[in-house]
Order: C-alpha cells, then structure tokens, then sequence
C-alpha cells in the first residue's frame, strides 16, 4: 500500500491519477462536514484498501470551523491505513483556494466556470500558480454541471467544448479538468432518464490525452433509501442519480480518474438517524443514531469503491 505522508504532495495524487487512467479505475471524492461522516469515509477506505479524497465545500467548511478542517483530516490520515487527500471543492475564488492552500489542505479546485473563457483561464492560472509553489493539487472547471448543492446553483448544463479544454489546459497548467457532460449536483439531476454525452467525453479525450478527467455530481440516489426517508414522514420527491452504468463506463473506457459524490452520502445518513428514532422512539442518546448513520455512509462508500469506482485493492 503507497501512503502518503501527513503532508501530502502533488506527486502523490498524481500517481494515483496515473495508476487510475492505467488500470481503469477512480478515486472517489466524498464530500464530508461532520467527524463522523469522515471517519465512514476513511474506514471504508481502509477495509477495501483504496484511495479516497474527502472532499469539503466552501458551505462545510464555514459550518465546521476552517480551524477544525486540518487537524481532524491529519488524525485520520494517523488512524486509517489508506491514501486519503484532503481537498477543497468548488472554490469560488482565489482567496478562498489560497486560504485552503495556506491551511494545508492536498488538492483545490478553483471553480470559475460561471466567469468568461479568458476569465476563467486567468483566475485558474492565479490559483495554479500559487498552489504549485506549496506543491498542491489543482483541479479546474471548464462548462457548467447544473443542479443545486450546498452554495453552487447552476439552471442548466452548459456542456464542456473539447477544442476550449486544450486550450484551458495548456494556458492554465491546471493538474486535471472538471467538465460538464450531463451530471448534474443534488438529488434532482433528471426529469426522465439520464444520459451522458460520451460523445463529447471522447473528444475531450482525443484533446487531452493521457490528461486526468473529472466529473461532479454523480450521485445515483439509491431510490429504495429515499421512498424509506419519505415513509418515515421525509419529502425527497421525485429525486433521480445517476445510472451507476454510465458511470463505470466513464471509469472504465475514458480518462476519468476522479468521481465526486456528495447526495448518495447524505441520503444514507439522513435515512439511518430517521430510521434509528422511529424504532426506537424513546432513545435520546445521539451516539446511537449517529453510529447507525455511520455505519449506513460507510457501507454507501464501501460499494462506491468495489463496484463502481473499481478502487478497491489499488492502494
């Protein structure tokens, strides 16, 4: 098993990545904002002997305290037996990656999508240029992935142009590319059935070759746990994910070498707690419900890595 150390480097996500677009698999980005949901993250990655990126939003890191982030992360890096790399997801800004940068986190990403193509190109080789001097990680956006999650809302796909990802990638000197191919964030991805634009993904690809590749929202949103958290008195209607097929067909046939799930993470935990309260109605200790939605993400994470991600024993 390769472990990086308590500091990781660029280099040490970079083989991953390499290793990844070699043996055809991913490393899971799972968004986390409590200590218990890290600590599912890490355990899974430690039983199926994977690497794995906990993933925290600019939302996750103001509710747990930019003071929390660091320390937590390095106890788990101490306690778990498995690659883990801290990263920042969807940073808004420079300030906000340099902040990240500064607190000691592995990996950023700079989302400025939502900007002009010059504009994104500028700020990203801002962010780039600072974070590669402290040796970290960089990942952009180029497009747009609709949805709503946590602070990021986008109405529509705006899907990632091959020929502009050459030129993004070789004005920036970005380390992988986020881009829009019809994922989509939150728990509301599709009005009918899902699709992804392979075509698009495999002229990316031609672009970029050898290049490391990243999709967002991809969430299948296990239905089964959502008519169980609407059963119990929830209303998480008409909620749709992602088909797990076009995701193994992105892993396994494309560059894509990062998959960032976040909704699939907070369904099993929120329907473990309800769960837990309505069978047993007069416990009132937090430890035991909080236990149970552990163990819920944990298993979530687990089947992630072997049956999706195909990351389990590439550690």
């Amino acid at each position: 098993m390769r472990k990086c150390d308590i500091i990781c480097h660029m280099k040490d996500l970079m083989y991953f990545y390499k290793k990844a677009i070699k043996k055809g698999f991913a490393l899971g980005a799972f968004n986390f904002s409590n200590l218990e949901t890290l600590k599912a993250i890490c355990s899974a990655a430690e039983e199926e002997k994977s690497p794995v990126i906990v993933a925290i939003s600019e939302g996750a890191l103001k509710f747990l305290g930019e003071g929390y982030i660091f320390p937590i992360v390095n106890q788990a890096k101490k306690e778990y037996k498995a690659p883990i790399f801290l990263h920042l997801d969807h940073g808004k800004s420079f300030e906000i990656c340099k902040k990240a940068v500064d607190l000691g986190f592995d990996s950023v990403m700079i989302d400025a999508s939502d900007l002009s193509f010059d504009k994104n190109i500028e700020v990203t080789k801002k962010v780039v240029n600072y974070a590669h001097k402290k040796e970290v990680y960089v990942e952009a956006e180029l497009g747009q992935i609709k949805g709503i999650e946590d602070e990021i809302s986008v109405e529509n796909n705006h899907f990632t142009d091959p020929i502009q990802a050459k030129i993004f990638v070789e004005k920036t000197n970005v380390d992988s590319l986020a881009i829009a191919i019809g994922t989509s964030h939150g728990a509301y991805k599709y009005k009918g059935k899902s699709e992804l634009k392979f075509d698009i993904l495999s002229n990316i690809q031609k672009q970029l070759k050898d290049f490391p590749l990243v999709l967002h929202g991809a969430s299948s949103v296990n239905q089964e746990l959502v008519k169980n958290i609407n059963k119990l008195g929830g209303k998480i209607n008409n909620a749709v994910g992602v088909d797990e097929n076009l995701i193994k067909i992105a892993v396994t046939k494309y560059n894509i070498v990062k998959i960032n799930m976040d909704t699939d993470l907070r369904i099993a935990y929120t329907e473990a707690i309800m769960r837990s309260l309505k069978n047993n109605p007069s416990n009132f200790d937090p430890r035991v419900y909080i236990k149970e939605a552990q163990t819920a993400v944990k298993n979530v994470v687990k089947n992630k890595m072997k049956n999706l991600l195909n990351s389990s024993n590439k550690a």
